[in-house]
């Protein structure tokens, strides 16, 4: 079975997730992604598959952040991080820019749309446009 690229898929209870912890997640097209739910409360879906190791593992990855400052801005910005627990290479949790690629070829990972809808997490049927990487 297939939802429209736009659908939102019931994913979880909210309520089931561990903060700063990922868990697996089955697409209906048969995608793994990894879902994170952030200290914040935020929630954040990405690609399953590790570009660098070729497994499917993001999801026991390494949640953290990453402090940007932009040149003449006084104050810098917190960004989500997501760490590959094999060779540690690091993403931007909203974006799937590589961040620290361990010094090889700069492989993004799709993001996903995610919603909290009545205490239940949803994710998009499709990545996000623009963000890289193969889901």
């Amino acid at each position: 079975m297939t939802a429209p690229a736009d659908a939102l898929v019931p994913i979880c209870p909210l309520d089931a997730l561990t903060p700063e912890r990922g868990a697996a997640a089955l697409l209906p097209d048969g995608t793994q992604i990894a879902v994170f739910l952030l200290d914040d409360g935020s929630v954040r879906a990405v690609q399953q598959h590790d570009p660098y190791s070729r497994s499917n593992i993001l999801s026991r990855g390494l949640v953290g952040t990453h402090l940007f400052t932009v040149e003449g801005e006084a104050e810098g910005r917190l960004v989500p991080t997501l760490s590959s627990p094999m060779y540690k290479q690091s993403w931007d949790l909203d974006t799937g820019a590589v961040l620290d690629s361990g010094g090889g070829e700069k492989l993004p990972i799709a993001v996903f749309d995610v919603e909290v809808l009545d205490g239940h997490v949803h994710v998009s049927a499709a990545p996000r446009p623009g963000t890289g990487g193969e889901a």
